[in-house]
């Protein structure tokens, strides 16, 4: 009887760790596609802001005060 019950605790314990070493994994894996999604962002802003500086936008139609 107290054999069967520490058996179904070590299956249940192994599921357990089995589930969470996937939970890792997958929180591994979503971490590294927001560190290259963040990557590519950065990127576009920084070739966004190297243009405005090359070339300006224009505030023609403005009128100050």
């Amino acid at each position: 009887m107290a054999a069967e019950i520490l058996t179904s605790e070590v299956a249940n314990a192994r599921q357990r760790i089995r589930q969470t070493e996937l939970a890792l994994q997958r929180t591994e894996e979503m971490l590294a596609e927001n560190v290259a999604l963040r990557n590519r962002i950065r990127t576009a802003v920084e070739a966004a802001d190297r243009l405005v500086k090359i070339d300006p936008p224009s505030f023609e139609g403005r009128r100050a005060g």
